[in-house]
């Protein structure tokens, strides 16, 4: 008994669907690449463990009993299945498709994934895109992502990263009406004078501070403020309104920048960041999705004056 429950229910059904399907084991054995010893072995084990004859043999033809009739007519349908279904698996090795999961902050992935969309989706039809927005540090296993996008100083050390963008520039901001009421800070002490915008990371809770260099010393400044967030379009937002002043990547507030909605103070002060990098395990990257994605968005971000292809 304990025998026959550890029996693979698959064994010898190749070599029965081979013979029903030629009506001979020695055509049977050379399309499976073995000997008609080998088959008929295999189908007197899988009638032995089924308790029932499934061929008549004689010394000129095969065929199958009413009890091997009826497995086949099962059986072979079942097999086209199995067989449409290694077929599909073997595309995913070939061509992009599936579904490319990717994770990024929301701003900044946003400021990004925006044009990559259409672009990646005339290219790659069948592969279907979901990008999940979070600010938060997320583990891509757990997560169950193939990539992410990141500061570079924020990915661990054994992912694979591609670099998207240059190193990113920061600034202070604020809105034209804020410097009107409350003038504009001259060096970055000053900002203890000043509503500040804070920002709260999601992850760990705790609050951003303001990083600065002077002389090629770099330090930070916590600020105050009457307004802290955990995102960073509100954060913008806030800024825009009015409400104090804000630190932030260009890319966030290019359009404020171009429009004068927002203006730069301390600028010898801040220094770049690191640039936002595509990270993903090695294990994923010979993935045709993932390959395809990488190159168009590659591509697309040197056509726009920013890096060469590196990968």
């Amino acid at each position: 008994m304990v025998a026959a429950m550890n029996q693979d229910p698959f064994d010898g059904l190749t070599e029965f669907l081979a013979v029903a399907e030629h009506r001979s084991f020695t055509l049977a054995a050379t399309r499976l690449a073995v000997t008609p010893t080998a088959v008929s072995q295999a189908i007197k084990l899988l009638e032995r463990r089924t308790g029932v004859l499934l061929f008549q043999r004689t010394t000129r033809r095969v065929a199958l009993t009413e009890a091997g009739a009826s497995l086949f007519a099962r059986l072979r349908p079942a097999a086209s299945e199995i067989n449409e279904a290694l077929a599909v698996l073997s595309g995913f090795r070939d061509q992009p498709m599936g579904t490319l999961r990717i994770t990024a902050p929301r701003l900044l992935g946003a400021s990004l994934m925006e044009p990559l969309i259409p672009l990646f989706r005339e290219a790659c039809p069948q592969v279907t895109l979901d990008i999940s927005l979070d600010d938060a540090t997320v583990d891509l296993m757990t997560g169950g992502f193939d990539a992410g996008i990141r500061l570079g100083e924020s990915i661990e050390q054994d992912m694979i990263a591609v670099r998207l963008t240059p190193d990113l520039q920061w600034s202070v901001v604020g809105a034209p009406d804020y410097f009107a009421k409350a003038g504009k800070p001259a060096s970055p002490e000053e900002l203890t004078g000043h509503q500040c915008i804070g920002f709260r990371f999601s992850n760990s809770g705790n609050a951003h501070r303001w990083e600065f260099r002077r002389d090629g010393r770099d330090f930070t400044v916590g600020v105050e403020g009457g307004v802290i967030v955990n995102d960073r379009r509100l954060l913008v937002a806030a800024a825009r309104s009015g409400s104090g002043l804000a630190y932030a990547c260009d890319l966030e507030i290019a359009e404020e920048l171009t429009d004068g909605r927002l203006e730069r103070v301390l600028e010898p002060f801040v220094p770049p960041s690191s640039a936002l990098y595509l990270y993903f395990p090695s294990r994923t990257q010979t993935q045709p999705k993932l390959r395809a994605f990488i190159d168009l968005a590659t591509r697309w971000i040197a056509s726009q004056g920013g890096l060469k292809p590196s990968v």
